[in-house]
């Protein structure tokens, strides 16, 4: 855990072609977090850089600031950019990451992480569109194409455009707490948790003319977390047949309702495991797990530590 008297250095790496969207992502998101974050941009020789866009942009500082950095974001490029061979100035800059730093990618960044043997054995994701290309290339890296990001320790990959939103407010959530990552994404008006695990492609987000969404009745359930929600409960709400509803939810969540309730059921858990001293079993009511056991292992599924341990950790830091 990280304070801001001693914030985490970020530093962005923007590389030739980048995404002016992206680009921004890393500042615009650990800039929203209280301080406990710098953010600085570099380029791999300290000059400019045209983006993808009718512009270029100038950067304060060269590869050498990437030394400093606790956590390193590499931004994504056109696939027309993307390197066959790592460029001897790019290998260079990479070269200069301290071995205990994060490393994170944005959408086709993952190439470059791949071509810089950072990948090797790991588990990724990239923009689904480029994933048979980036098999071909890389076939030694477990790649996960049908997902938003991935958490793999020490590296952590993210797929197209606004999964970099995603990415950085998993990181800040693991670094200080969910609390700190709602604020956030309430003062860049941007959903606050989309697991990392959600569909990259959603086929219909938005319902056709006529046809009903399950947005009320997800912020219904969202309300009702405590009770024992079924599929019918669900469809009933909506006034929709099973088979539609779960249709149409899939179609616009990318998850099941089942697998959704129990993500929304982990993420509440979470913050009360963070900001309470409640029981694990009063927890595990709370928010509509049967017993204790059950939130242990789903808490454990999804980040890999028990109730406990995750308390602990939060608590210490406060």
């Amino acid at each position: 855990m990280r304070g801001t008297a001693n914030p985490e250095r970020v530093v962005v790496l923007a590389l030739d072609g980048v995404y002016p969207f992206e680009l921004g992502i890393p500042s615009r998101i650990f800039g929203a977090a209280d301080g406990h974050y710098e953010v600085l941009t570099c380029t791999v020789d300290g000059g400019p850089v045209r983006t993808n866009a009718d512009f270029g942009i100038t950067v304060d500082y060269g590869p050498e600031i990437l030394e400093t950095a606790g956590t390193v974001v590499v931004t994504s490029m056109p696939p027309t950019h993307i390197p066959t061979d790592l460029p001897d100035e790019v290998a260079a800059a990479l070269a200069r990451i301290r071995p205990d730093a994060r490393i994170v990618s944005i959408c086709t960044a993952a190439f470059v992480l791949a071509a810089a043997g950072l990948l090797e054995g790991r588990r990724a994701t990239t923009h689904w569109q480029v994933a048979d290309l980036f098999r071909r290339r890389y076939p030694h890296v477990d790649l996960d194409p049908d997902v938003l990001f991935v958490d793999d320790g020490r590296i952590l990959t993210s797929a197209g455009a606004a999964s970099g939103v995603d990415i950085c407010l998993h990181i800040v959530r693991t670094d200080h707490g969910s609390e700190l990552a709602n604020a956030v994404a309430r003062r860049c008006v941007v959903p606050p948790f989309r697991d990392g695990g959600q569909a990259q492609y959603i086929e219909q987000p938005v319902p056709e003319s006529g046809a009903a969404s399950t947005a009320a009745t997800r912020a219904w359930a969202l309300e009702r977390l405590d009770e024992p929600l079924t599929l019918s409960d669900l469809s009933r709400h909506a006034r929709m047949s099973l088979r539609t509803f779960a249709r149409r939810f899939h179609d616009e969540v990318g998850l099941s309702p089942g697998r959704w309730l129990i993500q929304q059921r982990v993420a509440r858990a979470r913050h009360l495991l963070e900001s309470s001293d409640l029981p694990v079993d009063r927890i595990a009511a709370e928010v509509g797990f049967a017993t204790g056991a059950s939130l242990r292992q789903h808490l454990h599924a999804t980040i890999g530590v028990s109730p406990q341990t995750y308390r602990r950790t939060f608590q210490q830091a406060r």
